[in-house]
């Protein structure tokens, strides 16, 4: 806001903004027009005043004391359109991710409580959360099973009490988001075939484990013993194998794949190795956008909250980016500090600092 401050210090930058209706300018100060009684914001849609017969005030309040009233149309004495908006969506996000719902709310429903139409309010979620009211209602059921089944009776129960209106709705998308039946993930992954590798690598050791859906962790470190513990306390009861005894020649392959992609970034593509990706709904958007990033490109957290269509979570990116176990294959390496310096890594700063100057072409290292 500082900065904002300084931009229209002058009232001839305060004009400029009013001219181009800047949304910039909104709450940095407020203009009033002596001919129509009212004051306004700097984006205000209104007819163009002239000149001569507009007077810029830092508040409303100063506004209102000199004796002009809000405009109606861009409703000046209001918080600013942007933050009612979010404020409309976040009162539809607690509301779906209340308990006690029966069975998901309805768009009318929903649409309702925050008195818009089902069609414009749908746009607007859309637009402010970056996922439909039925994705994000999907998210929170999805969110609330995996608790529940640590902690019910049965599958079916913790089925119901995460707001699934039948179990078949439930199973139909329940291998997307947990990576196993609803069951198997409630035991601790009992039962789950999870192969797994430490091989070396330049940047020490690199664990790569898989499933039947794909490579599901690539883990680095120095400690081979460590580095299998952490899987094993995400899985405490599944089977583990190593895969140097009973892998498929396909789990081999992906190792190989995965080593590759460490040693080697400029000459390994990272599509050609499945991932069986396991995150939330907004991590998986985080993580989809740094696949996107080539190698010897990098991002800032603010840009990659910019590039999801939120602006404003930038540490929320941060937290998706530090709950990665796809090193490499999910560069958030590639993500750095608005000032350039790496910033963290869940694998250490040196290691990020390395491979991102392993990815710089031959010449201009």
């Amino acid at each position: 806001m500082g900065a904002a401050i300084a931009s229209y210090r002058t009232e001839t930058a305060r004009w400029s903004a009013v001219q181009r209706r800047s949304p910039r300018a909104d709450g940095v100060f407020f203009y009033a027009v002596a001919t129509t009684g009212v004051y306004c914001r700097p984006s205000c849609a209104s007819r163009p005043a002239r000149r001569e017969n507009v007077i810029f005030y830092k508040t409303r309040k100063e506004a209102e004391r000199a004796g002009y009233r809000p405009c109606l149309r861009c409703r000046p004495d209001l918080a600013p359109q942007s933050e009612r908006e979010a404020a409309l969506i976040a009162d539809a996000c607690l509301y779906l991710a209340a308990e006690g719902h029966q069975s998901a709310p309805s768009l009318a429903e929903l649409a309702s409580r925050v008195s818009l139409s089902p069609y414009h309010f749908h746009r607007l979620f859309r637009r402010v959360a970056g996922v439909t009211p039925k994705a994000y209602a999907s998210a929170i059921r999805q969110a609330k099973l995996v608790g529940k089944l640590q902690k019910s009776a049965s599958v079916t129960e913790a089925i119901y009490d995460a707001g699934f209106p039948s179990s078949s709705r439930f199973y139909e998308a329940s291998a997307a988001t947990l990576g196993m039946k609803p069951s198997v993930y409630r035991r601790g992954g009992e039962g789950e075939s999870i192969w797994h590798v430490v091989r070396k690598c330049s940047l020490g050791r690199v664990l790569v484990a898989g499933t039947a859906h794909g490579v599901c962790a690539i883990l680095l470190g120095d400690d081979p013993a460590a580095l299998a513990a952490g899987l094993r306390a995400r899985f405490p009861k599944a089977n583990l194998s190593d895969s140097n005894s009973d892998s498929s020649v396909t789990f081999d392959r992906w190792v190989e794949q995965a080593v590759r992609l460490v040693d080697d970034p400029l000459r390994s593509a990272a599509r050609a190795l499945p991932l069986d990706v396991r995150g939330t709904a907004f991590q998986c958007r985080v993580w989809k956008t740094l696949q996107a990033i080539r190698p010897g490109s990098t991002l800032s957290y603010a840009e990659v909250a910019a590039a999801i269509g939120k602006p404003r979570a930038v540490r929320a990116v941060a937290n998706a980016c530090a709950a990665n176990r796809l090193a490499v294959a999910i560069p958030c390496h590639r993500v750095i500090a608005a000032d350039g310096k790496p910033g963290g890594y869940r694998w250490g700063t040196d290691r990020k600092k390395r491979l991102l100057e392993r990815e710089q072409p031959a010449k201009s290292r």
